[in-house]
Formats: C-alpha cells, sequence, structure tokens
C-alpha cells in the first residue's frame, strides 16, 4: 500500500509547478482528480514536441506531469459547476491550486469559504510571489522568476551571464517544496485533526534553490561571481576539453585533489595540494588550470572519466539529454516507469527516489480531456440523466472536443 494511497487531492491547477507538485503526490498513490474547465484546458495540453500530440491535448509538456491522474471538465464560473467542485471537495484531502490570489476567492473557492464545509483540508496555493507582499497580484513564468531570483545573474560566467538556466528548474523546485509542504501537513494532520492553509511562491523557491549564494551574500556582505562551468579558485572543480568532448570534474576535497593530478601524471603537484586549504588554492588556480586544460586534451572524455572514477574522484564527460536518458545507471534506478498510452509504451519521470516497499509508481498514463467526468460525476452520486442535464448548460464536458486544441 503506498504512502498516500487513501488520500485524495482536487487538482485545480495549470502549467508545471501546480501539476507536478500533485503529479509528485499522484505518483505515491493519492487520487489526484484534475479538474479544467470546459473551452479552456491546461495549456501544457497543447506544448510539446510533437505536433499532433499538441492538437489532440497531450502534448509532452503535459504528459509528464500527469500520468495516475484522473480528469474532470467543470465550468466553477458556473453555480452548478461551483456547486460539483465543492461536492468534490467534500470528499476530498487535499485541494492545489495556483491561480492568481484572489481568483478563487471571488468565485466561492477560497480557502475562507471551502474550510467551512471542510474544516480538515490541506489548502495549498502555489503562484509567482505568494499571497502575500508588494508583488502578489504579479503573475510569472519559470523565466520571469530566474530574472528575479539572481539565478539569471548567477548562471554564465563573468562574461557572458545571466543565462537562462535550460529547463524550468524553478516550476519543477516550486511543485517539489509544495508536494513536501503537503506531505508534512497530512502528517501534521494526523495528530491536530486541523486542515493546513499552504502559501508557496516560485520566488520563495528560487531562494531556497540557490541558498548557498544568498547565505555567502548576508554572511559575508558579497555576491558570489558567476562562474560558468567552472569554479573561480579551485582548478579540479571544473570543464575541460578533452580529445573528443568536454569533461567535468568534481574534485572537491585535498584527497581528491591528490589523487587527481596523480591520474594526470603530476606527481609533485599532488604532493602540494594534499596539504592546501580550500582557502589557498587560489594562489596556484591559473598555472594549476592552465596545466590540467593541457593534460586533459591528451585523452578521450570517456577515458578521462573512468580514470578518475577509479581512484574516486567525481567526473563525466558531458551528455546530451539523449544519451543521459539511456544510461546504465538511470535504467537501473528506475526513475523512467513506463505506462501505455495509445497502445505504445511511454517512458516517464517519475520521483527521484525510491522506496524498498510500495514506493512511486505509474499505473495509468496521461488522461484525455475530460476523460473521467461522468466516472467522478456518478461516484459522488450524480444520477446519468442529471450529468446530461449538466453538459447541456456547458457546467461541464464528458467528451474531449477537438474544438479545445485545434
Amino acid at each position: 500500500m503506498q504512502p498516500l494511497s487513501n488520500v485524495r487531492v482536487v487538482d485545480l491547477t495549470h502549467v508545471i509547478a501546480g501539476p507536478f507538485c500533485t503529479y509528485q503526490l499522484a505518483v505515491m498513490g493519492a487520487d489526484v482528480i484534475k479538474v479544467e474547465p470546459p473551452g479552456n484546458p491546461d495549456m501544457s495540453r497543447m506544448d510539446g514536441g510533437n505536433t499532433e500530440d499538441c492538437k489532440r491535448g497531450m502534448g509532452s509538456m503535459f504528459q509528464t506531469q500527469s500520468a495516475n491522474k484522473r480528469a474532470i471538465a467543470i465550468d466553477f464560473r458556473k453555480e452548478e459547476g461551483r456547486k460539483i467542485v465543492l461536492k468534490l471537495i467534500e470528499t476530498a484531502d487535499v485541494l492545489v491550486e495556483n491561480y492568481r490570489p484572489g481568483a478563487l476567492d471571488n468565485l466561492g473557492l477560497g480557502y475562507d469559504a471551502v474550510k467551512n464545509i471542510k474544516p480538515d483540508l490541506i489548502y495549498c496555493s502555489l503562484t509567482g510571489f505568494g499571497q502575500t507582499g508588494p508583488l502578489a497580484e504579479r503573475t510569472a513564468y519559470d523565466n520571469v522568476i530566474q530574472a528575479m531570483s539572481g539565478l539569471m545573474a548567477s548562471t554564465g560566467d563573468i562574461d557572458n551571464a545571466p543565462i537562462k538556466v535550460g529547463p524550468p528548474v524553478l516550476d519543477y523546485g516550486t511543485g517539489i517544496q509544495g508536494a513536501f509542504a503537503i506531505a508534512a501537513a497530512l502528517y501534521q494532520r494526523t495528530f491536530s485533526g486541523k486542515g493546513q492553509r499552504i502559501d508557496i511562491a516560485m520566488l520563495d523557491a528560487a531562494i531556497m534553490l540557490s541558498s548557498t549564494n544568498f547565505t555567502h551574500l548576508t554572511s559575508a556582505g558579497e555576491m558570489l561571481r558567476p562562474s560558468g562551468n567552472s569554479s573561480t579558485y579551485n582548478p579540479g572543480y571544473g570543464c575541460y576539453d578533452t580529445e573528443d568532448g568536454l569533461l567535468v570534474i568534481g574534485a572537491w576535497t585535498s584527497v581528491q585533489l591528490e589523487n587527481m593530478w596523480q591520474v594526470f601524471g603530476e606527481k609533485e603537484i599532488a604532493k602540494r595540494v594534499r596539504k592546501l586549504r580550500p582557502w589557498e588554492y587560489a594562489e596556484y588556480f591559473e598555472a594549476d588550470r592552465k596545466r590540467l586544460s593541457e593534460i586533459a586534451k591528451t585523452a578521450t572524455a570517456d577515458e578521462w572519466e573512468q580514470r578518475l572514477n577509479d581512484v574516486k574522484v567525481p567526473a563525466a564527460r558531458v551528455r546530451n539529454t539523449k544519451e543521459a536518458a539511456e544510461h546504465p545507471q538511470l535504467k537501473n534506478r528506475g526513475v523512467f516507469q513506463p505506462v501505455t498510452l495509445d497502445g505504445n509504451r511511454h517512458d516517464f519521470p517519475t520521483a527521484a527516489f525510491t522506496f524498498q516497499e510500495d514506493g512511486p509508481a505509474l499505473n495509468n498514463p496521461p488522461p484525455t480531456f475530460a476523460q473521467h467526468t461522468q466516472d467522478i460525476l456518478e461516484e459522488l452520486g450524480y444520477e446519468k440523466t442529471n450529468i446530461q442535464k449538466l453538459e447541456e448548460i456547458g457546467a461541464i464536458a464528458t467528451a474531449s472536443p477537438a474544438a479545445n486544441f485545434n
């Protein structure tokens, strides 16, 4: 039995951060019900590398964070639709939403309204800047928060920063913070019996993901320089050209640095670095980095990777996404798990951890738009005739009309 198998989540999220939060709950067994308005589905359904998938509302951006969920289409701007959502909330343990602050309050679905019908509900809101503060009303996406938080200015080297980090890491980081907060609140409820209001901001999550930079600023009173692919003072922590590609070395301790220089055939340097403390590396930085750059070009990246790791020095050839996905290490760890979608096998990143028993698992493919509307409404006690009437007035949708995506 998975840890969250007795938890129901009402998912009023869209794009990435919110849906990734609820995805992490879903892979741990939660019954996540994704609510989308008819005629206005989650925009991530139409985003991804395969145009045909996007046209039918199953873009890769949506797929990557939607397995194990059920999908229902409800127009909660209509009174009839709002009543359905409230009835659904009565059966739920958690509600997650990422609308702008106040939007759901105006629809009668804010925390103050729903806690009256479900006092022990865990209500989690994810926004760009949080529910409070002078920027609370602003909307944001990953790139905006990267700019606002200093992450972009910290990425790149001194000559070409700022550079946006490639994947939407702040969206995913915010989603993980949300899943952690919800899990903690659920545990808290077991002994308090009370619900919880959780307020998560992407900007706050960005600070947590850049903690060292900010602690250095607050403790030392200065900003760390952007260092690109290398340290600004330790030549053993950097990126180097080899005979056929790029090699990243992560020699940090004095023992690792000594072993690195032994592998590179520089015994005198190895003896010297064994006695150094981190703040003393800078004295030799330029000369040692130049020498390391020269030696690295005498063999392939794969050869150096193997030789360095043989003596416990972290190192890796720089790989592209395809090479990383195909590496035996990832296949062994089960980071990717398969589901069948449209008769084909799809492997999705699932979780960054394993359990010895009953851990994260993919059991069902991402749902099509409104796929489970009728099933869920019947679970709530609606008769088929009532469901038909609700669809006729536009309060719900039970199909996946192509017009939503073309």
